[in-house]
């Protein structure tokens, strides 16, 4: 009997043993089809599989090249985020006045708006968050107050970050444009507005029909042409940080079904300032002196006092769900928040370089060769930011440890029936994430294509990956 039993697992074991080199097998002929591919002629294709459990590699090619990483990168910054900051961390918005608030409702002072770095201050993503409701929260803590005048201005104030939003590395093409928004320590409404556009098929023109929200401050220069049918969007915003004059260049289809695009907030804290000083002066409380913005090294701060009395503190969403619409979402502006964050809280001077600088030692203490974690920014909108297959797998290896991971595992987007973040930026394409197959089987999973031909190379990838199903 018990040679019996033997005899049987030992069969078992080949029989699992096989099906593993088979899979394999399979792996590794769909890869070296899709290496051999016309669209990936002048590409490096890099592949990393690891056994979930263990760590141990069981496929990888040309795992060891820095690659662009795209948002794939955004795994790397949320997980340092969740590890340093903990995932219940919250970010908290002030408003304030210095001066004196007289007896009659005037405040001889300025009404201060004290950014915290939170991302999300009238995001529509979160019933707290929303810009309705912030400045509902605005304006009731005014009126209990009793302000009802200001002899002053209302300020936002984002000087607890340095005035750099925008990262090294990003290009000009993307930074007028809502995916490039930089991160302000006084963000707001995710620093986007929206415009709407018509194709006009008579003079192949391109209307503005106009912004969401209105901006009065801002001069819009229209360069845009009419597409053919079926050429989608071809529009971008270019509008540099602090700027006041945007320029819209490309194509815009006719009979496109959407409204238009959204481009980048120049100045997102005053933008806050402007929104909260129209909503006052609707309900009557007026403000003599328009409003402004407080940034670092700036002649204007000088006349600055800081605020004398708080009137009320709004509290954003948990780290936990940030980092949901993080990675679910590729909200790149969370990214380079999250960053300046983690140079923020680790007591360095605020600035992408040295959030990313925190982000490459925490990974070089856990045993990644910090060499391997060339990394300009927070989202990977940076063509600049290079990262091995197998060092971004690693680290998903590493953080399948922690007490958050279910957090973070929760953010990932599924494609193609598997747990992966993916990442896109031009002729980059990249997936990172987990997988378990119908059998029980546990990969950690990290593929990436740069510089190929082309479009839909997705479903070639995608190819490639339903080996391990």
């Amino acid at each position: 009997m018990m040679l019996r039993k033997i005899i049987i697992l030992c069969l078992v074991l080949l029989t699992v043993g096989s099906a593993k080199t088979q899979t394999l097998q399979k792996l590794e002929n769909a890869f070296e089809e899709l290496a051999s591919d016309t669209q990936a002629k002048y590409a490096v294709l890099s592949l990393c599989v690891l056994d979930a459990q263990s760590g141990k590699m069981l496929f990888g090619k040309n795992e060891q090249i820095g690659l662009a990483t795209a948002s794939t990168l955004k795994t790397i910054t949320s997980a340092t985020a969740l590890s340093i900051l903990g995932k219940d961390f919250q970010y908290q918005t002030t408003l304030g006045y210095n001066g004196t608030l007289e007896a009659n409702g005037v405040l001889k002072g300025d009404l201060i708006i004290v950014g915290g770095g939170d991302p999300t201050l009238g995001s529509w993503r979160y019933t707290s968050t929303k810009e309705g409701m912030v400045l509902d929260q605005w304006v009731k803590a005014i009126k209990e107050a009793g302000i009802k005048k200001i002899e002053g201005r209302i300020i936002g104030d984002d000087r607890i970050w340095d005035s750099q939003n925008t990262p090294d590395g990003w290009i000009w093409q993307d930074i007028g444009n809502y995916f490039g928004a930089g991160a302000s320590a006084l963000s707001w409404r995710e620093n986007q507005f929206d415009v709407h556009l018509r194709a006009n098929q008579s003079d192949n023109s391109v209307s503005i029909l106009k912004t969401v929200p209105k901006m009065p401050y801002l001069s819009i220069v229209n360069e845009l042409r009419a597409g053919a049918r079926g050429t989608g969007d071809n529009v971008y915003a270019y509008l540099p940080p602090l700027g006041t004059t945007a320029y819209l260049r490309g194509t815009w289809a006719l009979g496109i079904n959407k409204s238009g695009i959204s481009a980048a907030l120049p100045d997102p804290a005053f933008d806050a300032a402007f929104r909260l000083q129209d909503t006052l002066t609707r309900i009557g409380i007026i403000t003599t002196l328009g409003p402004a913005a407080a940034r670092r090294q700036t002649e204007d701060n000088k006349e600055i006092l800081p605020v004398s009395k708080k009137l009320v503190t709004i509290t954003s969403p948990s780290l936990s769900e940030i980092v949901y619409w993080f990675n679910k979402k590729s909200v790149n502006l969370y990214g380079e928040h999250l960053l300046k964050t983690l140079a923020w809280k680790s007591g360095k001077t605020v600035s992408t370089a040295n959030g990313t600088s925190v982000v490459i030692d925490y990974w070089s203490r856990r045993g990644i060769d910090k060499n391997a974690l060339n990394i300009l920014d927070g989202s990977g909108l940076s063509p600049g930011t290079r990262v091995p297959t197998a060092a971004l797998a690693s680290i998903l290896f590493l953080v399948q440890k922690e007490s958050w991971f279910p957090e973070f595992y929760a953010s990932l987007p599924e494609n193609n029936g598997m747990m992966l973040k993916s990442g896109t930026i031009k002729d980059v394409s990249a997936f990172a994430g987990y997988h378990t197959d119908r059998n029980g089987k546990k990969y950690i999973i990290v593929i990436n294509i740069n510089n190929y031909s082309g479009s839909g190379i997705n479903k070639k990838l995608f190819r490639v990956l339903d080996a391990l199903k």
